[in-house]
């Protein structure tokens, strides 16, 4: 974010002729018809994010102007502020750093003038919003995406600087015997350069393959598929069969895994088919986990719309839609928020995936589907949207790159760090605190 250095002159401000110049007065002047040219206008950039426990507040405004000849003096009035007087500077243009911190969400006006006139010679508008936070994630569901998916999102960090991912990764990787302890290794070097250089999230993300289930000492369930009679990969087995109990050792074993190869311990996740319980939930509690986004808008997956795929989303994820947004799941219901009162178990954040998967979604789709969700007027509250890929060769194909680049494209339109919309790229982890403090938590 660039920021515009101003230098204050403290000098007692004098006209031409040596007369003191009148202080600034509080009524706004008319706001212009047009703009007046004759100026010219840096800074007074539109967007401004108020923030939260995830992001911190944006809220230093900097005006520069430079004024045809014969200005005086130009005094600013910003939104509801008190009007301030800018600084007279040594190159002749006149400048401030002016507070915004007081003004709440929502949209107002920056209005200028010169020399005293009742009316202004220009006009800027000016948003205050809370963050709309955009979490861009991956899910393994295959043991190596392969050096072809890794390297479009290594073009994603290149081409969209602000990007964010959050890598939901298969612990099978460690042990499917077909992924050699050298590949392992090179799999690792890359999502630790992904986290250490672009800040980037490791999380977890499990289908129940038979490899890993009797690597952590299970035995392996094969008839409970979202898609066949029978799976004996344990690939599309939903992962609630495996209850509260088992999913524990699931979890602790995958976390195990991780921490031997250096990726830390995870501490969000997404179920392989969405196919999330209650009881997942509760053993994601039960391990320290901080977040989960199972949470699946199913009437975007229609290509699965005659199989249990569809048919389970369906009933168990059945209120989550296009515009669904964070809530604590309560202990005993996974689609019915927390109402924290006294005594109430611990819980976790789910973020529902609202945005899907570019997999089923078109680019106009998926765009709609940023629209959904901000109406690009200022937001109260935050807001979130995820979307995702599976970053699997070559079912990750350069038009699915290509049509994840485009929504990237999209939503960099509207970044807060260029003071251009409220957008926000965040990992699942980090947007947790902006919803805990919501909550009282």
């Amino acid at each position: 974010m660039r920021v515009w250095t101003v230098a204050i002159v403290t000098s007692v401000m004098l006209s031409a002729c040596g007369s003191e110049l009148p202080a600034p007065h509080e009524d706004k002047p008319e706001a212009p018809a047009t703009n007046d040219p004759a100026y010219t206008i840096r800074g007074a950039q539109p967007w401004w994010i108020v923030g939260d426990a995830a992001t911190p507040t944006d809220d230093l405004l900097t005006i520069i102007v430079e004024p045809p000849s014969g200005t005086e003096y130009i005094d600013a009035w910003v939104g509801d502020l008190h009007v301030v007087r800018l600084d007279e500077q040594p190159d002749g243009t006149f400048g401030k750093q002016i507070s915004i911190t007081d003004l709440p969400a929502g949209s107002y006006e920056i209005l200028l003038a010169a020399n005293g006139s009742t009316t202004a010679f220009a006009s800027r508008p000016l948003y205050r919003s809370a963050p709309y936070y955009v979490l861009v994630t991956t899910d393994w569901d295959y043991s190596d995406p392969g050096d072809t998916a890794n390297g479009y999102q290594d073009l994603m960090h290149r081409d969209h600087p602000e990007l964010r991912i959050t890598h939901f990764v298969g612990p099978y990787t460690f042990t499917d015997p077909a992924v050699t302890p050298t590949r392992q290794q090179v799999l690792v070097d890359w999502l630790k350069k992904q986290r250490d250089t672009f800040k980037d999230e490791i999380g977890l993300h499990i289908h129940p393959y038979c490899n890993f289930v009797t690597d952590a000492g299970l035995t392996c369930v094969t008839d409970q598929s979202t898609v066949y009679a029978t799976d004996d990969t344990g690939y599309t087995i939903k992962l609630g069969a495996y209850g509260r109990t088992n999913m524990g050792i699931l979890l602790q074993h995958a976390s195990d895994l991780f921490a031997q190869h250096g990726l830390g311990r995870p501490r969000t996740f997404r179920a392989g088919g969405w196919t999330a319980t209650l009881d997942t939930i509760l053993a994601l509690v039960d391990k320290g986990f901080a977040a989960d986004t199972s949470a699946l808008n199913w009437a975007r997956i229609e290509e699965w719309k005659d199989q249990e795929l569809y048919r389970w989303n369906m009933e168990s994820w059945n209120p989550i839609n296009d515009t669904s947004q964070p809530y604590w799941p309560s202990a005993t219901n996974v689609l019915q928020p927390n109402d924290f009162q006294i005594g109430s178990p611990p819980t976790l954040l789910e973020v529902p995936d609202n945005g899907v998967m570019i997999d089923y979604v078109s680019l106009p789709e998926m765009n709609g589907l940023f629209d959904a969700n901000w109406n690009g007027q200022p937001l109260i509250g935050p807001k979130t949207l995820v979307m995702g890929f599976h970053p699997a060769t070559p079912g990750f194909s350069e038009a699915r790159y290509l049509r994840v680049d485009g929504f990237l494209k999209y939503a960099d339109q509207h970044l807060a760090t260029r003071h251009l919309g409220p957008v926000v790229y965040i990992t699942l982890n980090d947007v947790v605190p902006a919803f805990t403090v919501m909550t009282g938590q």
